[in-house]
């Protein structure tokens, strides 16, 4: 169990080059999160951050139709301090893995209550807790994956995936 671990963590690690003596291990898609609060709701993402480097994204490196965590390493983490709607969907509070199913015109968002997962394999449709469908947007060029929250009203959101040149919008509204 502990080699598989110290395999899989020296797999997604590159060796930083050795600088007055200090051995560092730094991770390709660097660890981050984001915090609102929306009414008396508070929402949290954490997630590793892959970067682009010149590949094509969706239909390539995330290839259209499958399921796809949007992150690397450990799977993408939503936390919710009370129930919200996503997308006009009731969503308990809780803590929730995030995953997604692109396609050019349509993506499906998929909260799932397998938590402490990595972002592969999908654990599965039987742990689904809500899919929502999305429109994706164009946007400007995005080189490391972000999520961010771009509009904040009193009792609603924007949450923002945004990757590449792809943007996938997902409304949130945290009722009184």
């Amino acid at each position: 169990m502990i080699r598989s671990l110290l395999f899989t963590i020296t797999a997604l690690a590159v060796w930083a080059p050795r600088a007055a003596g200090q051995d560092r291990m730094i991770l390709w898609s660097q660890r981050a999160a984001v915090w609102q609060r929306v009414a008396d709701t508070d929402i949290s993402i954490t997630y590793s951050r892959p970067v682009a480097r010149g590949r094509t994204l969706f239909g390539g490196v995330v290839p259209w139709g499958r399921v796809w965590n949007p992150g690397a390493d450990s799977a993408t983490t939503v936390t919710v301090s009370r129930e919200i709607e996503l997308e006009g969907r009731a969503l308990a509070a809780g803590r929730y893995t995030l995953w997604a199913i692109p396609r050019p015109d349509s993506w499906t968002v998929i909260v799932s209550g397998a938590v402490d997962v990595m972002h592969t394999p999908y654990p599965g449709d039987t742990l689904d807790v809500l899919r929502v469908q999305v429109t994706p947007e164009p946007g400007s060029h995005m080189e490391t994956l972000a999520f961010y929250f771009p509009q904040v009203e009193q009792d609603s959101a924007v949450l923002r995936l945004h990757w590449g040149a792809t943007v996938v919008p997902l409304r949130i509204r945290a009722p009184n």
